[in-house]
């Protein structure tokens, strides 16, 4: 490694950005499973594109499905990450999700007290199968899950709008809704967009990025 590289990567904080996927069984019908990797895929190949001299860009990513919660990819810089493809089978375990990335911020080893206040994406198409009020009401009391921005999609008529919202706890804040596959291209992008704005900021603790009334008015 240079000097150079050495020293950005001694004096660049981390971003952390951490995705809460369904991998439900019925993320499987309609191609959604197909199009919510192509999407995460293409998010995490912009984020290993950034300029990481200030703040470096951290992806994890928590999947809820078959067997439960688990990490599906560990958090790390996004240019070292090699995607798996996720696959969609059984229920809907989003209590056991939320408690995944509870236990993931709370960990200094793998979020620093250094690290920028993190990014949380929440994608579900259904209803939780488990008990997750009271997970939810853990995460959002956290020190580092409520300074965090929240980004949440339901994914067809189905997805559970009224838990969507309790996961990004203001009242001002959307819940974004996708029917057809650009549509999820379309919510990656915007939070792409906003993740790379704030790690281009001098202060990327503290950038306010718009939101769409909806998810057809982003020009892409």
């Amino acid at each position: 490694m240079s000097k150079l590289k050495e020293f950005t990567a001694s004096t660049a904080r981390p971003l952390p950005v951490i995705l809460m996927a369904d991998v439900s069984g019925s993320m499987s019908t309609n191609g959604k499973i197909d199009t919510l990797n192509a999407a995460v895929k293409d998010m995490l190949e912009t984020f290993a594109r950034e300029d990481d001299s200030r703040a470096e860009i951290h992806v994890g990513i928590v999947t809820f499905g078959q067997g439960g919660a688990r990490v599906h990819q560990p958090l790390q810089p996004a240019a070292r990450t090699q995607w798996q493809p996720m696959t969609a089978s059984g229920g809907t375990p989003l209590g056991g999700a939320l408690q995944v990335v509870t236990g993931l911020l709370e960990d200094r080893q793998q979020v620093p007290s250094r690290a920028y206040r993190p990014a949380l994406v929440l994608v579900s198409d259904g209803q939780p199968t488990d008990a997750w009020e009271e997970p939810l009401k853990h995460l959002l009391g956290s020190e580092r899950a409520s300074k965090a921005t929240r980004f949440a999609l339901g994914i067809g008529e189905d997805a559970d709008k009224g838990m969507l919202q309790s996961f990004l706890a203001q009242a001002d804040a959307r819940v974004f809704e996708a029917h057809e596959a650009r549509q999820v291209r379309q919510f990656f992008r915007w939070v792409t967009m906003s993740v790379t704005a704030r790690s281009r900021s001098s202060n990327p603790n503290s950038v306010a990025v718009v939101e769409p009334t909806a998810l057809d008015e982003l020009d892409f």
